[in-house]
């Protein structure tokens, strides 16, 4: 039996999660699920899955889960606050955490987990992209595994050389479905509405990470992503739009072959398969039928208007402070958006401004400079915010 921690387990990727291990009681056990502040949903699971844990990380919702849990006869115990969500991660009976908290609260946790030497099942790229060579080096140091969740970086796992690192790579690609503007002008884009922006065209997500795929910041993080987690550099990664989300990402060898992982577009398939690995199980996803498909299409991404995808480039190029920069800006940039107090386009200008300001600092060694930089990111681009506001 594995022990597992859910971190975000109210969230999409953490509900998937809990749907692939109800399938499999005979395999896994949920030592703690972690969560901001949905006790209801919460509630739920704990009694679905009978954790010996439940933390919120918002104390008023915890003491809410804790009166539910107690009225509902649940045995499960209910800690508050990010120190509880870190210390369950690192605790000894623990084999493997869910890391899906979105955004940067999800580093501290991912951190603690690495330090105690478990298997990390990354589905927050914010931690990597915000501290990578410190969240690498604590994963080296604590004796931790990285799985990917991610379907991109998940796609190019199962599709690197057995050994685990890039020998005879020449480049990898990670498709992009576009969003739900691929073929809108950016006139047209001037006016969309958060509720257009979050509603993807084939992925079920969360409304932070369903923006950031409109606008493609979602595909930029992850080429940073992709070079922590790969060791490869920034020219030999690639996007390739692939409007029906089919092929999942490729990755192509220096003797002319390219491999690519395919399925539906359905998270419960990356998450069995890191659940799981080196073994297979079942997900719960229907099978993908390419007769029915009937076709497979192809693009280049447009950086002119999608230009977060070129700024998380430069980012990558840059290195140095510009990647954490980049995606503190961008939370705040988009926390803005679906609040309607900027624009959509606004996004990519607040973006570009935090990374004028701060990019060009020095790397972030240890977890209290990341946080540093990440505070000084977010007050960068609130007050970009503050100035294109509408009234």
């Amino acid at each position: 039996m594995k022990r597992l921690v859910v971190l975000g387990s109210t969230g999409s990727i953490g509900m998937s999660t809990m749907d692939v291990v109800l399938r499999h009681p005979d395999r896994y056990v949920v030592d703690a699920l972690v969560a901001h502040r949905n006790h209801e949903r919460m509630h739920a699971q704990c009694l679905a899955v009978k954790p010996r844990f439940a933390v919120m990380t918002d104390l008023q919702a915890a003491q809410t889960l804790r009166l539910s849990l107690a009225a509902a006869g649940s045995a499960t115990e209910v800690l508050a606050g990010a120190e509880a969500a870190a210390q369950v991660c690192a605790a000894p009976q623990v084999d493997a955490v869910m890391a899906a908290i979105v955004g940067a609260a999800g580093l501290e946790p991912a951190l603690s987990a690495a330090a105690a030497g478990k298997c990390i099942l990354l589905a927050n790229k914010e931690a990597i992209v915000m501290a990578g060579p410190v969240f690498l080096r604590a994963v080296r140091e604590g004796g931790a595994r990285i799985l990917p969740i991610d379907s991109e970086h998940n796609a190019v796992f199962q599709c690197m050389p057995a050994q685990g690192h890039a020998q005879g790579v020449r480049r990898i690609v990670l498709t992009a479905s576009g969003g739900p503007f691929r073929t809108w002008t950016e006139e047209q884009m001037r006016t969309v509405s958060p509720d257009q922006a979050v509603a993807h065209p084939n992925w079920s997500m969360g409304r932070k990470i369903s923006v950031d795929s409109a606008t493609m910041m979602n595909k930029g993080l992850e080429l940073i992503e992709a070079h922590f987690l790969f060791g490869v550099p920034e020219p030999q990664l690639d996007v390739l739009v692939h409007p029906q989300s089919i092929i999942h990402s490729m990755v192509e060898y220096v003797d002319g072959s390219t491999l690519a992982q395919l399925g539906n577009p359905d998270m419960r398939t990356p998450i069995a398969h890191a659940l799981a690995w080196p073994d297979r199980i079942e997900s719960g996803v229907s099978l993908l039928d390419l007769a029915a498909q009937g076709r497979l299409d192809f693009e280049p991404p447009d950086e002119h208007r999608f230009p977060c995808l070129r700024l998380a480039r430069e980012a990558l190029r840059a290195g140095d402070a510009a990647p954490c920069v980049l995606n503190a800006a961008n939370e705040i940039a988009v926390e803005a958006f679906l609040e309607g107090r900027i624009s959509f386009l606004q996004i990519a200008q607040i973006n570009a401004q935090a990374l004028d300001a701060l990019g060009q600092e020095s790397a972030p060694a240890q977890v209290v400079e990341v946080l540093a930089l990440d505070a000084r990111a977010r007050t960068r681009a609130r007050h970009e915010v503050s100035k294109r506001a509408r009234s």
